[in-house]
C-alpha cells in the first residue's frame, strides 16, 4: 500500500535540491547547504558601515562599525576595538539596518489562487515544494522574520517549513505560524461553488458551535501553531458598500471563547477583521491584531490605541496587480476607506505593524507596501519601524530583535540609499545577513 506524502516528509526529500539551488552559501563536505546557521560559532565579524540606520529613534549613525560575535551583536559604534582575526564586511558604502519582518504573509499561497484553486488543484507536497521557495525569496529580499497566518488548506506545511528553517534544512526567515484558520461554514475559507455532493478539504478550519470551536483550536495548537487565526469577519464579496459593514462570522461570545482557550495555551490570536462590529468586538475580547482593518471605525481605532492592540494593514493586496488597471467601484470604495482609516489610525496612536499578505502579492515583493504607507501619511522612518521593532513587539520578539544594538541577533540587511529619505531603497537589498550567517 503506498502511503501518502506528507509535508514534514517532503522536506527531508527537499534537503538535497536545496543545495541545488543557486544563489546561496554553500558548507563544504555538508549535505545541507545552510547547516551553518546554528550560530554556534564565536568568531568575530567586523560590519563597516557608511551609517547604521537606528529605527527606534530613526536617525544615523554614520561610519558606525557592528561587532558580531557567533550569531550576536556584541558593539557597535564609530570606534569600536575590533579583535585580531576577526572577518570584516566592507559595506563602508551602504546603509546598514535590522533585517526587515513581515507580519502577514501565506507562503503555501502563489498570485492567481482566487482563480486556481490549489486545493483542488495542487497536492500538499507541491505546495510545500513552493512555500520552500517561497521563504527562500523572502529572506533574499531582506526580510529576515515573518509571520505566516494561515496555510490555507495545506495541512501543517507551515509549520513543516518553519521547523526545517529552524533545523537549517532550507534557507528562509525565522516564522511564526498559524496553521489553520478558524472560520464557518458558508463563510470565507469555506469552498464554495461546488456540487453539494463533492467534499473536498477546506482553506480553513470551519467551526459551527462553541464546542467545535474549542476541539480545532485545541487541534491547531496540537500541531504546532503559534498563532490563532480568526476570521472575525468575511471577504470582500461579503460587504455592505453602502453602509461599508463586513459581514460578522462570529457571535461576541465565539469570540471571546477563542480568545479565553488560545490564552490557555499561551497563544496570542490575530484576527481577519475588516471592520464593523466583529472587529470591535475582537480588539473588546483581547486579540493581539486586527489584519486588514480598511473599514475600522474611529471606536474601535479608539479601544485599539487603549488596549495596545496592532493594526497590521495590508495596504496594497486590494489594489490590481497590473498598476495601470483601472479600478472597480468596489475596489475604490475599498481602497479609499482604507487610506482613510490609515490617516485616522496614525492620529490616534494605533500601533501599526507592517504586513502585505504576500502570497496574494509575489513572495519577495514584500517591501511593496512601504510606499503606499508613506504615501497614506507615514514618514519613512515610521514606516521603517513598523517592519522593525513593532512587527518585533507585535511578535514578541524585541528582545532578540527590531534594532541592530548590542546584545540582540545578528539579522542586518544593507542598502544602497538612505532609506530614511527615500523608502524605495528597501527594493533593492544587496546584503543579507540571518543569525549570523550571510545569505546574499
Amino acid at each position: 500500500m503506498l502511503r501518502r506524502i506528507t509535508a514534514t516528509s517532503l522536506l527531508f526529500l527537499l534537503s538535497g535540491l536545496v543545495a541545488i539551488l543557486p544563489g546561496l552559501p554553500s558548507v563544504p563536505g555538508a549535505p545541507l547547504v545552510v547547516s551553518a546557521q546554528s550560530g554556534a560559532s564565536t568568531e568575530y565579524t567586523a560590519i563597516e558601515t557608511r551609517a547604521v540606520v537606528d529605527v527606534e529613534r530613526g536617525t544615523l549613525l554614520p561610519g558606525a562599525i557592528i561587532l558580531v560575535r557567533g550569531n550576536r551583536i556584541e558593539a557597535v559604534g564609530a570606534d569600536i576595538d575590533v579583535p585580531a582575526g576577526a572577518r570584516r564586511i566592507d559595506l563602508s558604502d551602504k546603509y546598514v539596518l535590522p533585517g526587515l519582518m513581515d507580519a502577514h504573509t501565506h507562503i503555501t499561497l502563489t498570485p492567481g489562487y482566487a482563480e486556481h484553486n490549489p486545493i483542488l488543484y495542487k497536492s500538499v507536497p507541491y505546495r510545500t515544494v513552493e512555500a520552500v521557495v517561497a521563504v527562500r525569496e523572502t529572506l533574499l529580499a531582506g526580510f529576515t522574520t515573518i509571520r505566516d497566518l494561515d496555510s490555507e488548506g495545506a495541512d501543517w506545511a507551515d509549520v513543516a517549513v518553519r521547523d526545517a528553517v529552524n533545523d537549517a534544512l532550507v534557507p528562509g526567515p525565522r516564522m511564526q505560524v498559524a496553521t489553520l484558520a478558524i472560520s464557518i461554514t458558508g463563510g470565507y475559507m469555506n469552498n464554495d461553488g461546488l456540487a453539494p455532493q463533492i467534499d473536498v478539504p477546506q482553506f480553513g478550519a470551519l467551526a459551527d458551535s462553541q464546542a467545535e470551536i474549542v476541539r480545532t483550536l485545541r487541534q491547531q495548537v496540537k500541531y504546532g501553531a503559534d498563532w490563532i487565526k480568526l476570521y472575525a469577519t468575511g471577504t470582500t464579496k461579503h460587504i455592505d458598500l453602502e453602509n461599508m459593514a463586513p459581514l460578522p462570522q462570529f457571535t461576541d461570545e465565539e469570540i471571546r471563547l477563542v480568545v479565553d482557550e488560545a490564552a490557555r495555551f499561551g497563544k496570542p490570536v490575530a484576527a481577519h477583521a475588516y471592520g464593523g462590529h466583529a472587529a470591535h468586538a475582537a480588539v473588546d475580547a483581547g486579540v493581539r491584531s486586527i489584519e486588514h482593518g480598511m473599514m475600522l471605525s474611529n471606536e474601535t481605532l479608539d479601544l485599539m490605541a487603549e488596549r495596545g492592540t496592532f493594526w497590521v494593514p495590508t495596504i496594497n493586496v486590494y489594489f490590481p496587480s497590473d498598476p495601470d488597471a483601472k479600478l472597480t467601484e468596489r475596489q475604490i470604495a475599498i481602497t479609499e476607506s482604507h487610506r482613510r482609516v490609515f490617516g485616522e489610525a496614525l492620529r490616534r496612536g494605533v500601533r501599526i505593524a507592517y504586513g502585505t499578505d504576500a502570497g496574494a502579492l509575489p513572495h519577495g515583493d514584500n517591501a511593496i507596501d512601504f510606499a503606499r504607507m508613506v504615501e497614506y501619511g507615514m514618514t519613512p522612518a515610521q514606516a521603517l519601524r513598523s517592519a522593525t521593532l513593532s512587527v518585533a513587539e507585535l511578535m514578541e520578539l524585541d528582545h532578540d530583535l527590531g534594532t541592530i544594538e548590542a546584545g540582540k541577533l545578528a539579522d542586518i540587511i544593507a542598502v544602497d540609499a538612505n532609506p530614511l529619505n527615500d523608502i524605495g531603497a528597501l527594493w533593492n537589498v544587496g546584503f543579507v545577513m540571518k543569525d549570523g550567517v550571510v545569505y546574499r
